[in-house]
């Protein structure tokens, strides 16, 4: 692998949804999250390292090094145990006094291991009844939710279906009602923070981790497209690159250089031409360096 990361960045995400859900509420009925208060849309960072996690399994194929450890159908334990299994130890007899440094083998192991684990962290203490656990790393990379730009409009859609739950009621009726929850329209900002700090110091986060990173970001929903989500679309990827580790200035004041808003002349945004994304060049402070995906 390349060398560890020795630069902090932060970045803004522009995506998009048409005639979509991009992250359902199970609280309530699975519609589109909003914030009751203003009526923007929400999109969780949890959905959004899914779809980063998602694309590096497509792509890498859990291939050494990118085996992802949070994924559908594989419980914790299981991934876990391939650490106790490398260093051949009985997690149920394995004790510090016979190693001392034996838990931070494992925790470097599953950071070795796992891109996931390398780029946002993760909490691997599931094995209750052992002496010795995989421990917990805090990860580089942080995504917060998504917001959409301007509040959105939550439609429920009733649909018809030919294809009958039971025997029973195909005996008496030959379709069924149905529902979808859609946005007709909304553009989505998200912020994050990769830390060259906790990189060297936790997880060894490398700079072809980050570049996988990118690629990530800018094609998490290439490979994700589903009726229920609609159209989905990363639209633009705005990086700011510190020129040291620590960073030269705070990251408030890098992400009130990035903008969206409506034009004048668009009553009802209904595609992403129908905004404007603005950086502030200008203004950028020194040692630090814009870069637009």
């Amino acid at each position: 692998m390349s060398e560890v990361i020795k630069n902090r960045y932060e970045f803004v995400i522009f995506f998009d949804v048409e005639n979509g859900n991009p992250n359902g509420d199970p609280d309530a009925g699975n519609m589109p999250r909003i914030d009751p208060e203003t009526g923007y849309g929400i999109v969780t960072d949890v959905c959004l390292k899914r779809k980063i996690r998602n694309y590096v399994e497509t792509v890498k194929e859990d291939s050494n090094g990118y085996k992802i450890y949070i994924k559908e159908a594989v419980p914790l334990n299981t991934s876990d145990k391939t650490a106790y299994e490398y260093y051949g130890i009985d997690e149920k007899k394995v004790s510090k006094k016979d190693d001392p440094g034996i838990d931070k083998k494992i925790r470097d192991f599953m950071c070795k291991e796992f891109y996931d684990i390398r780029t946002f962290g993760a909490v691997m203490t599931t094995f209750v009844k052992a002496a010795l656990n995989c421990g917990q790393v805090r990860g580089p990379v942080q995504i917060g939710f998504a917001r959409s730009i301007d509040p959105i409009i939550q439609q429920e859609v009733t649909i018809t279906r030919v294809a009958i739950t039971t025997e029973t009621d195909a005996l008496r009726k030959d379709t069924e009602m149905g529902r979808k929850y859609i946005i007709p329209y909304a553009l989505y900002r998200a912020e994050g923070f990769v830390s060259a700090n906790l990189a060297r110091k936790s997880t060894g986060f490398t700079e072809d981790d980050l570049e996988l990173l990118w690629k990530a970001i800018l094609n998490m929903f290439e490979n994700d497209h589903s009726a229920a989500r609609g159209k989905m679309n990363v639209r633009d990827l705005i990086i700011f690159r510190h020129d040291s580790e620590l960073g030269n200035t705070p990251s408030h004041q890098l992400f009130d250089l990035v903008s969206a808003a409506k034009k004048e002349d668009v009553p009802v945004a209904r595609k992403y031409k129908d905004y404007e994304v603005k950086i502030d060049l200008d203004n950028i402070p020194g040692g630090v360096n814009c870069i637009r995906k």
